[in-house]
């Protein structure tokens, strides 16, 4: 009974093992659907650590839709971290657009980091990208707010190694701004706004880029500012800053000579007062050294007073002219 059952679990255990190894139902479906498998291959999957599953039902997906792809180049696409089913709906897609698209090509796609299958379809039905907006300035100084929508077609040649969406739509802005800042008024772009199209196609702005523009269409075009008469304003307000500050400069200056001229002033003052404080002690060093008497004093004398008479009388004359007469 013992034995029995020990052989039951060995035998389960086998099973088990030989199953795991060994996907039957794969190597069935592989068999019904016509492909050419053997069954030997599907072990050495599970020894190289390859999910069976992910080589073998692209596999038939492929064979059912006609084309000539081999178990050997599933998996080395696997084993380089590919992604296989992807790889192949491309395949079938490309195929039933009669797009030419060897297999080789669409695994470098793959593995390059690109959507394959999506990029199968934007060939068949074009995509289309929308532009942020671009504020450009025509030559009279008004901002004019473009968004603008380009129709792409994947390049299929050119995708590994092409540039990307990002490319296309600064090209695009950079075109736009070229076109409408070449333009005497904005009048004119938005009177023919398909110029712009016109001249940004011409450019030919799809070089080295992984898609074919087909069209640019010009969605919107807003008015913005006037950059010319803020730029205008902005230079006088500076000049204007600049005028003051030279004036104030100027201003200063003139303070500060009006300063230097008060402080000269009064310097001279002070040598006149120390000039009369000297006259004292000149007329009696001349008395006492006798090249002056008495009596010259006294002339000098009176000569002084008449002077400050005249002068006081001169004062008091002068201030009753400027007095006007009391009303009686």
């Amino acid at each position: 009974m013992i034995s029995s059952i020990i052989f039951l679990i060995l035998a389960i255990i086998f099973v088990a093992l030989f199953l795991h190894f060994v996907p039957l139902r794969l190597w069935i479906a592989a068999r019904a659907a016509n492909v050419p498998l053997n069954i030997i291959t599907l072990v050495g999957m599970r020894m190289r650590q390859v999910t069976p599953s992910k080589i073998v039902m692209p596999l038939i997906k492929a064979n059912k839709a006609g084309l000539d792809v081999e178990v050997n180049q599933l998996e080395a696409h696997f084993l380089a971290g590919g992604n296989v089913d992807k790889v192949v709906d491309a395949l079938i897609a490309a195929h039933r657009a009669q797009i030419p698209l060897p297999f080789e090509r669409s695994a470098a796609i793959d593995l390059a980091g690109r959507d394959v299958l999506e990029a199968v379809q934007m060939s068949v039905n074009p995509k289309v990208i929308e532009t942020p907006v671009v504020s450009a300035v025509a030559k009279n100084g008004i901002e004019l707010k473009i968004k603008a929508r380009v129709t792409v077609r994947a390049n299929i040649d050119r995708l590994v190694g092409g540039a990307g969406e990002p490319t296309i739509i600064a090209r695009v802005g950079e075109g736009i701004v070229t076109t409408v800042g070449s333009s005497e008024s904005h009048n004119d772009v938005l009177a023919n706004p398909d110029d712009i199209s016109k001249t940004v196609l011409g450019k030919g702005l799809d070089a080295g880029t992984a898609f074919e523009i087909l069209s640019i269409d010009i969605a919107d075009v807003d008015v913005g500012r006037n950059i010319g008469a803020e730029l205008q304003t902005d230079q006088a307000e500076a000049d204007k800053r600049i005028a003051q500050a030279k004036a104030e400069e100027r201003r200063a200056m003139a303070v500060a000579k009006e300063q230097e001229m008060k402080a000269y002033t009064q310097e001279m003052e002070a040598k006149v007062v120390e000039a009369q404080a000297e006259v004292p002690h000149a007329l009696a060093e001349a008395l006492r050294s006798g090249n002056m008497g008495v009596m010259d004093y006294y002339n000098l004398s009176n000569i002084k007073a008449d002077t400050d008479m005249r002068d006081s009388i001169s004062r008091s004359t002068g201030d009753s002219q400027l007095t006007p007469p009391a009303i009686k």
